[in-house]
């Protein structure tokens, strides 16, 4: 009897000491009590309240999974197995990272394009879609993207004209179309998130990121916003201010940015400082996130600017106390590329220290590149220690789930095939070159007022089209087109030249002769009707677009004086912003605004014919010279070459 008690005892011993192994691995691996109760579905049921399925999922979830939640990693990182083991919330596809892109990094030239298909796109974001899926609680992770003027890092896409062209539009229910466009071709290739619009207000051309402003006007900038209700579908007339919308598979959660004031750095210094106070902020840079909000837009992304020597990301005055109190953003706020990084001099000095202050201040998700366990170590460590309350990591999951739910991820977390045969198509292709018809701004037409030259007749014995911009359609398209800086090629994606837009139009008996750059004696006067030159500037995004010059590159200079000279020419312009026009502007006898029109060139040579007329204004000040810089409509000493708003028109005539 003695010995059957020493061996239950022993038996006993050995089982407390098993299910003490077993408790100290599940602590070990942060999945404790969470792991063995059973697990709460509320969460999945569409038919619950929101209230009631995030409170029961972020009951269920363990400080790991919620800090997981919280980054966003770029798919170069990414395998499914790091989206099952970390919870991971969402990915990037930084401009240029397709599925089958070599590995070098996106930022260093020189580029290697190898062309992805829209099935290849699918394929891959659900492979990580299943990797979040075979997880604990199965959360699906949310793929970003910068479709910034289309989806532009796809092959065959629809590529619109950039923003600065669509703010000369004038044309709200436009930029509505094109955002209803750029969602359906980004959601066929199963991505549900875009990185746009931009609503930066930019105050000064010297700007690399001049472009992507839709105007110097916040009042353009905020009726452009119409895009949001595009990409996301119009917000329920029941809507509450502030929620996060999107309606439907073929939508996408948008992204308003960069908040906020990025547009009136000093001197157009990508990523400087703001200087401005807060009357200015408010009334310049801050209307149209209002407006953006207003329109349920689900995500904003911080600004790498600061505001008066504060960095956004790490101002909790306007993230927390003005974006999510006052304007009642109910949305995730998310960093930019490493933009938490920078908080701290050099960068990624200090990285515990810039988390502790970009959490705080009120980020939601960060962009992790490229060390995703680096930022959930250092994180968790910073709750435990209570830097990081864990009141703002609810908070920040919070935001994060309610968007994923409003968007019914949980409910179709996998792309398909059924909306690839939408990626552009001969309708979206149409949609662009009335945008580029829009778009162009009309700046002079004839030395003699009396004797306009343009619309130009498609009838005629020869012309001359010359310049480095007329048969190239990646200077056409500019940065954000195929990779981050752009490429000078013609074999980025496909479109229209504005040279085979020409050559499509004119009538068949018309000669047509091209020349890149001609020497000014290979011309002869009277050999030619008319000549077009189509010049302007190399793609660039970004800080490398920043400029303290703005002049015309070469060859662009020499050739337009050289064909000007001799021939009675029409300068088309591709450009993000306005160049120095001033010496030149006597030799041309007609000068256009084309900004950076995309896929579609047909559009330009639409309204240099005659087929449609010239109606677009232009959505920032024409300035004389550099030394007048920064100049925006209503300052005193306001002397503009072409003010703001300006722009010639012309009736169609159908080129007769």
């Amino acid at each position: 009897m003695y010995q059957n008690k020493t061996m239950k005892d022993s038996k006993l011993i050995s089982v407390l000491q098993l299910l003490s192994l077993l408790l100290m691995l599940t602590s070990r691996f942060g999945l404790g009590s969470a792991a063995r109760k059973p697990i709460d579905l509320r969460y999945k049921d569409r038919t619950q309240p929101m209230s009631v399925r995030l409170r029961s999922l972020i009951s269920q979830m363990t400080l790991k999974e919620k800090i997981g939640q919280m980054a966003q990693i770029d798919r170069r990182q990414v395998t499914a197995e790091v989206m099952r083991d970390y919870s991971i919330g969402s990915i990037i596809s930084a401009a240029g990272s397709t599925p089958n892109d070599v590995s070098i990094p996106f930022d260093i030239p020189p580029y290697e394009v190898r062309h992805s298909t829209p099935e290849d796109w699918v394929n891959m974001v659900n492979e990580y879609q299943r990797g979040s899926l075979s997880s604990r609680l199965g959360i699906p992770m949310i793929y970003g993207i910068d479709s910034v003027h289309g989806h532009n890092s796809l092959y065959k896409a629809t590529i619109f004209p950039h923003n600065v062209g669509l703010g000369a539009t004038r044309d709200p229910h436009l930029l509505k179309r094109i955002g209803a466009a750029t969602a359906i071709e980004t959601r066929a290739t199963g991505i549900p998130f875009v990185f746009a619009p931009c609503i930066a207000v930019c105050r000064d051309p010297r700007w690399g990121r001049c472009y992507e402003s839709y105007s110097e006007d916040h009042k353009i900038v905020e009726q452009m916003t119409d895009i949001v209700l595009g990409l996301q579908g119009e917000i329920p007339s029941n809507s509450s201010k502030g929620v996060p919308f999107m309606g439907g598979k073929d939508k996408v959660v948008a992204c308003a940015k960069h908040y906020v004031g990025d547009g009136g750095t000093k001197n157009g210094v990508n990523e400087n400082n703001t200087i401005i106070d807060w009357k200015g902020l408010m009334s310049i840079h801050m209307p149209a996130y209002t407006q953006s909000i207003i329109k349920g837009v689900s995500t904003v992304m911080v600004s790498y600017s600061s505001w008066n020597g504060v960095k956004m990301h790490a101002n909790k005055e306007l993230v927390t106390h003005f974006l999510k109190d006052t304007l009642k953003f109910r949305g995730f706020v998310i960093s930019d590329w490493q933009g938490v990084d920078k908080i701290s001099y050099p960068m990624e000095s200090h990285y515990a220290i810039s988390l502790t202050k970009g959490i705080n201040a009120g980020i939601d998700m960060v962009m992790v590149p490229p060390n995703h366990t680096e930022f959930l170590r250092i994180v968790t460590s910073l709750v435990k220690k209570n830097l990081i309350p864990m009141s703002r990591i609810d908070d920040a999951v919070k935001r994060i789930l309610r968007v994923k739910f409003s968007m019914g991820l949980f409910e179709n977390p996998l792309g398909d095939y059924s909306l690839i045969d939408q990626i552009g198509t001969q309708a979206h292709r149409d949609l662009a070159r009335e945008a580029v018809r829009k778009s162009l701004v009309l700046l002079k037409n004839g030395k003699d007022p009396k004797k306009p030259l343009l619309p130009l007749p498609k009838k005629t014995s020869k012309i001359l089209v010359a310049g480095s911009h007329a048969n190239n359609l990646g200077l056409q398209c500019g940065g954000w087109t195929m990779t981050w800086q752009g490429l000078n090629s013609n074999s980025l994606t496909i479109g229209t030249t504005i040279l085979n837009a020409i050559s499509a139009t004119v009538d068949p008996s018309t000669e047509i002769v091209y020349s890149e750059n001609p020497s000014i004696n290979s011309l002869r006067t009277k050999e030619f009707s008319y000549a077009i030159v189509v010049v302007g500037e190399p793609p660039y995004a970004e800080s490398a677009g920043d400029n303290l010059n703005l002049t015309i590159p070469e060859p662009g200079l020499t050739t337009m004086r050289n064909v000007c000279s001799r021939i009675k020419c029409v300068v088309v312009l591709i450009s993000g912003r306005p160049l120095v026009v001033e010496p030149y502007l006597p030799m041309m006898e007609a000068f256009v605004a084309a900004w950076l029109p995309g896929s579609e060139g047909q559009g330009v040579a639409d309204v240099l014919f005659g087929d449609y007329g010239f109606t677009g204004k232009l959505p920032r000040t024409w300035f004389k010279r550099v030394d007048q810089l920064p100049m925006n409509f209503g300052d005193k000493h306001y002397d503009p070459l072409f003010p703001f708003g300006f722009g010639l028109t012309t009736k169609p005539n159908g080129g007769n």
